[in-house]
């Protein structure tokens, strides 16, 4: 057999004969402390009932472990990784597009695209483009955002106000919470 590299020992988990502390604080499967000993008699009480010596914490003094059937515990611990991995929501950033010559009817379309995102508690950018000369009317632009923002008040604070970048403006909005 090829020797283990020294990444793959501190991946492996700490259990029986890989506990290396002169005294450890023993915890039985049910719970109850069995006190300050060796671990090597920790792993007699271990192999007694067909169970494994977990570490359960080295920051401790002494370091504190448990006995209790590895496999299993492995596993409880895989599957609350699962359900905390299922239960996030990670907040993309969705956007808005529009002009500031935009028809009433079609800004209304762009804030309801941005009342939808916000309600499924993604942040939304909105940005206006300008063409040619009309980079000289960015004071309508900021206008039309900040109705915007004020349309969508109930459901959204501004993250970041409008800022002109180049030929475009844009601003932020995120979910209240």
């Amino acid at each position: 057999m090829a020797p283990i590299s020294k990444k793959a020992q501190q991946d492996l988990p700490n259990i029986n004969e890989r506990i290396r502390f002169p005294q450890i604080r023993v915890v039985d499967s049910a719970g109850e402390q069995l006190g300050i000993m060796a671990p090597r008699d920790a792993m007699v009480i271990a192999d007694e009932k067909n169970l494994d010596l977990v570490l359960v914490s080295d920051k401790a003094d002494p370091p504190v472990c448990r006995i209790m059937d590895y496999g299993k515990y492995k596993f409880e611990q895989e599957k609350k990784a699962r359900e905390a991995r299922k239960k996030q929501h990670t907040a993309d950033v969705k956007e808005v597009k529009m002009r500031y010559k935009i028809e009433e009817h079609d800004y209304q379309v762009r804030v309801n695209h941005a009342e939808r995102f916000l309600k499924s508690g993604d942040k939304v950018k909105a940005t206006i483009t300008f063409r040619g000369r009309e980079i000289q009317h960015a004071h309508l632009a900021e206008a039309l955002l900040n109705r915007m923002a004020g349309d969508l008040k109930e459901i959204a604070e501004i993250q970041q106000f409008p800022k002109r970048e180049g030929r475009n403006m844009i601003m932020f909005l995120s979910p209240k919470k």
